[in-house]
């Protein structure tokens, strides 16, 4: 009797010392709730070590949000490959049906800041971290399959028009929205896509994702192969009506990130299979379009999808500051046998991700654990805030005889583009502009009820905005896509053919 109760308390003992409160040091902590003092009534000593350290901790414990997708909601689990793609791609992580790669994914608003309802009109972003054997590799897309723009110069300047007014830092103002697009005619399309309901999925499981840009795949042999990515859910797609979504907003801020936990805690697993479409460069001249213009899909009678696999989503985050806030996604992030197409927004997008990043989370931000790769990494790379990589030895540079561990391998190196002859240096828009052709495609290929919503969802906006140029100039292109399309919206903003050309014409 005596012995077991000295086990047991040796296990009591035990158990308290695992729950005892420390520094971040690690130093015990006697009192947590009383700071030191002079006297029971004096004032309060500096020399309280966990007093300072806990305010200064609390003070610090916001880091800038990001200037979009700032808020999010995330999860992890495992992607399995459908078959072996290695003719196509060098990528390990599709090297043969049935390998699995850990992922952690993020989903996200883009214009709105954090703790803003998640039922607003805007893309949802839709951004993969695949931890394969060589490396990380970010998937970084969104809901919807093109862009606003085709240029990262113009990237800026669109989003201070979404975000709110400097002067008066209200919401989204439709007159500074429509004042830049009414001069960027290249966004009709995704406009279309944006007030149609696809500009609210009902939540994150019931939503597709696409990698919007083309990316290139290579394979051994440095064969490049133009591919465009698109998950696809297999719980369906739901979106919501603006009446739908209003309802929500008027009781819940996060209903999406609250379905996306529960379903995981439920084990109700959400899955995605992804798919790919894949043309050949030399596909790209009998095209009436750009293939690497982001604001174009690929029709499917060019490029039909191919599955290449299916991801689970089957574990919420254990703490979501770690592992959601601090994830990092570039579309930089690449792995061998997977490269940028020349897509001029994607190309802007390289430098701009890695570089919020690094304002945001630090220079040494892939060291984080979320963001870490699980495959050893070596590199001279060095010190810095927050470096926690060993680092060890006098060699900290390459070449050196006396580490020669960087070895010339064609498997990894760059793909080789050979440009046309006579090729220049120039700074110009793409050939093949083609703005409307696809919104006009979409518009048509929606049922009565999405394009009566569409005209009504974009009407109202449209009637919003005071400039009356700005909204027959912004009428003009969605009749150069569909002339039903313009003749409704016209009705409907009570603006007729004369008046029309009459205030586009004006000066």
């Amino acid at each position: 009797m005596k012995k077991n109760c000295i086990i047991l308390g040796l296990l009591i003992t035990s158990i308290l010392q695992a729950q005892q409160l420390t520094t971040n040091t690690g130093t015990p902590v006697g009192d947590n709730q009383n700071s030191k003092t002079v006297g029971n009534n004096g004032p309060v000593l500096l020399e309280d070590i966990h007093l300072i350290e806990k305010l200064a901790a609390f003070d610090r414990e916001r880091i800038p949000e990001r200037v979009v997708h700032a808020r999010g909601a995330g999860a992890m689990g495992e992607f399995v490959a459908d078959a072996d793609f290695s003719e196509v791609t060098s990528a390990d992580f599709l090297s043969k049906a049935g390998k699995k790669t850990p992922v952690t994914v993020r989903f996200s608003t883009v214009v709105h800041q954090q703790g803003s309802p998640e039922s607003y009109r805007d893309p949802r972003g839709f951004a993969v971290k695949f931890y394969t054997e060589q490396g990380n590799y970010d998937l970084v897309g969104n809901n919807l399959p093109v862009f606003f723009i085709r240029d990262a110069i113009k990237f800026p300047d669109m989003v201070h028009a979404f975000k709110p007014s400097p002067v008066t830092n209200g919401a989204s103002d439709a007159n500074r929205v429509f004042d830049f697009f009414a001069n960027v005619p290249e966004g009709t399309h995704m406009l279309t896509w944006l007030f149609s309901d696809y500009g609210i999925p009902a939540n994150y499981r019931e939503m597709n994702g696409n990698g919007v840009h083309a990316f290139k795949w290579v394979n051994d042999k440095g064969e490049v192969t133009y591919v465009k990515y698109k998950w696809i859910s297999k719980q369906g797609e739901r979106n919501l009506t603006q009446e739908e979504a209003d309802k929500i907003q008027s009781t819940q801020t996060e209903h999406a990130t609250l379905d996306l936990y529960k379903a995981i805690q439920d084990k109700n697993f959400p899955k995605w299979d992804l798919y790919v479409q894949m043309l050949k460069k030399e596909d790209f001249d009998a095209l009436d379009f750009n293939p690497v213009d982001v604001t174009k899909v690929w029709p499917e009678s060019i490029a039909k999808s191919v599955k290449v696999g299916t991801m689970t989503l089957n574990q919420n985050p254990a703490n979501y500051f770690q592992e959601v806030e601090q994830a990092a996604f570039s579309p930089g992030s690449l792995v061998p046998g997977i490269e940028p197409s020349e897509d001029k927004l994607l190309q802007g997008r390289l430098f701009s991700y890695f570089d919020t990043q690094r304002h945001r989370l630090g220079g040494n931000f892939q060291q984080i654990p979320v963001n870490a790769s699980k495959n050893n990494v070596l590199t001279y790379n060095q010190n810095g805030y927050m470096s926690v990589r060993p680092q060890t030895g006098d060699v900290n540079y390459q070449p050196s005889a006396s580490k020669p561990q960087v070895v010339d391998n064609k498997k990894f190196k760059y793909s080789q583009t050979i440009l046309p002859s006579g090729t220049t240096i120039t700074q110009g828009k793409i050939d093949k502009e083609n703005n409307f052709k696809q919104a006009g495609e979409l518009y048509r290929s929606f049922s009565k009820k999405d394009q009566d919503n569409l005209i009504k969802n974009l009407g109202n906006t449209l009637n919003s905005v005071r400039d009356k140029k700005t909204v027959a100039k912004m009428i003009s292109y969605f009749y150069q896509a569909d002339a039903d399309y313009g003749k409704r919206l016209a009705a409907f903003v009570k603006m007729d053919r004369n008046e029309l050309e009459s205030l586009i014409n004006a000066k």
